[in-house]
């Protein structure tokens, strides 16, 4: 059934890639995407890949989702500093060969790696297509084959062993089998197309590179026959009914369709953006609930106190980490308030943890760290006592300062966990 489109319908957010026409750039999205987003029931706007975007993310709220789909290739440094090894000759071959990828766009991998870390951080639904799936790997840490062909299929010394992942004469026909992993999304999705119990589905793609390693947060769903992962998510961050979507998907199902009668392969096909408009729609509902605080509602003189020393503290350590002025000792009275406030009310990320585990902080030798970071009945009582008394005005206040200084707190983290692994 067709939504209604007169109504405030959730945003998605999908960026632009360009290519030259009249002698000028332009910016364009496959219509496929677009078409499916409206008519399951959200609106898309287009980030455009323009200098200085990346830094104006902010600007684009409110988002309820990002969609992220096809352009060049990753720039091999975000996620390979020793470029595979590949000789000079190899990768003069490699740009020829696949001239229309090669040509790295680093606006646009700063626009999506941001905004693939925005969705991580906020658990804002993420649905990653082609090099959207390869964006979102690398922006948890995982790897990509720069070439598949010369890295990976040249372990197969049959032919018909051999996977083609791009045909330049037949992009939209061509196809090429996956099996698909049992107990996932794709499994549920195309459980009515799956026959003999094979597990199998012919997918469309066109790429030369794909995930390589893994990042450890997600699970595969699908692989071609050489062993490339053609489709993965994080299951403690799928349940679209409760607004959590996090995949990405080598392969094109928007692409799966009759030439002529435009129907898809398989019913299946759909159902990746038809859940994941499902998810957006619902964190939508859950961000508007969340800012349903009566208006005019008066502190009392202890809150009031309260609060202004907590949104202090956090505006003092802001103005610390941005210039460098200023030593802690100088103002640790200050900034007690706001340290207490986000120990009581931050906990790490998944990947975060199991990294400080990896470099020795065990269960054991670390148990007082994260006894820290979980949350104190007190602390919480006293915290939703004042944040409950606020108005949306003094809310939205509260919110800006607590997010910046969960995005600060996360960046300073990821840099000494960098500095210690190196």
């Amino acid at each position: 059934m067709a939504p209604d489109l007169s109504m405030i319908l959730p945003r998605v957010l999908i960026v632009s890639r360009r290519t030259v026409r009249k002698n000028k750039f332009v910016d364009f999205v496959g219509e496929y995407h677009l078409d499916l987003i409206v008519s399951y029931g959200a609106a898309p706007v287009i980030v455009p890949r323009v200098s200085g975007v990346h830094m104006l993310l902010e600007s684009f709220q409110p988002i309820h989702g990002v969609l992220l789909c096809e352009g060049e290739d990753i720039d091999p440094s975000l996620y390979d500093a020793e470029l595979s090894g590949f000789s000079q000759e190899e990768l003069e071959e490699i740009k020829k060969l696949h001239a229309s990828d090669t040509t790295i766009d680093r606006e646009k991998d700063s626009i999506e790696l941001g905004l693939a870390k925005l969705c991580l951080e906020r658990n804002i639904p993420y649905l990653g297509i082609c090099r959207g799936s390869q964006v979102l790997n690398v922006a948890c840490g995982g790897t990509l084959y720069q070439d598949i062909e010369k890295e990976l299929s040249k372990n197969y010394e049959k032919e018909k062993e051999k996977v083609v992942h791009m045909n330049y004469e037949n992009y939209d026909g061509h196809r090429h089998v996956v099996k698909i992993v049992e107990n996932t999304p794709l499994e549920k999705w195309f459980k009515d197309s799956l026959e003999d119990e094979k597990m199998e589905i012919w997918v469309n793609s066109y790429h030369h590179q794909g995930v390589k390693k893994l990042a450890q947060r997600f699970v595969p769903m699908a692989f071609a026959n050489d062993g490339l992962i053609e489709g993965f998510y994080d299951p403690d961050a799928y349940n679209p009914e409760e607004g959590k979507f996090i995949m990405g998907l080598q392969f094109h199902p928007e692409r799966m369709r009759g030439q002529d009668s435009g129907d898809f392969d398989y019913p299946g096909c759909a159902m990746a953006y038809q859940e994941f408009v499902k998810a957006v729609i619902a964190y939508e509902k859950k961000l508007n609930g969340s800012g349903n605080v009566p208006k005019g509602v008066k502190f009392n003189h202890e809150l009031e106190s309260k609060r202004k020393s907590i949104v202090r503290s956090f505006s003092i350590a802001k103005n610390m980490y941005s210039t460098g002025r200023g030593r802690i000792s100088e103002k640790e009275s200050e900034l007690e308030p706001g340290a207490e406030f986000l120990e009581a009310n931050t906990a790490l990320s998944l990947q975060q943890e199991n990294r400080l585990k990896q470099m020795g902080a065990t269960v054991r030798n670390a148990s007082a760290y994260m006894n820290r970071l979980k949350m104190n009945e007190e602390r919480e009582k006293m915290a939703r006592a004042i944040l409950g008394k606020m108005s949306i005005e003094q809310l939205s206040d509260m919110v800006g300062f607590y997010h910046k200084m969960g995005q600060l707190c996360s960046e300073a983290l990821e840099k000494k966990l960098k500095e210690k692994e190196a």
